[in-house]
């Protein structure tokens, strides 16, 4: 399966601003953003801002890296298909 990742600015009404929006096949799957500072413990850790369809969560999580993010965005697409 392959994920473009495309950088990106979202406007999350924090210090946030690294940010990546995910595409699959061409369709914005998801957009993560990179924590700041201000998450004391989780800072530098990447979140789940938003998931689209399959990759859609109640309970968005973060994730050490954006290998791990693809990782786990690729199974909820994978398992869902």
């Amino acid at each position: 399966m392959s994920l473009r990742l495309q950088p990106i600015q979202v406007a999350t009404g924090d210090a946030d601003q690294e940010s990546q929006l995910v595409f699959h096949d061409g369709f914005l799957v998801a957009v993560l953003v990179r924590l700041s500072h201000e998450y004391e413990d989780e800072a530098g850790k990447w979140y789940l801002e938003v998931g689209f369809g399959r990759v859609n969560t109640a309970t968005p999580p973060t994730f050490t890296d954006l290998g791990e993010a693809q990782g786990w965005i690729e199974q909820r697409l994978t398992r869902a298909a």
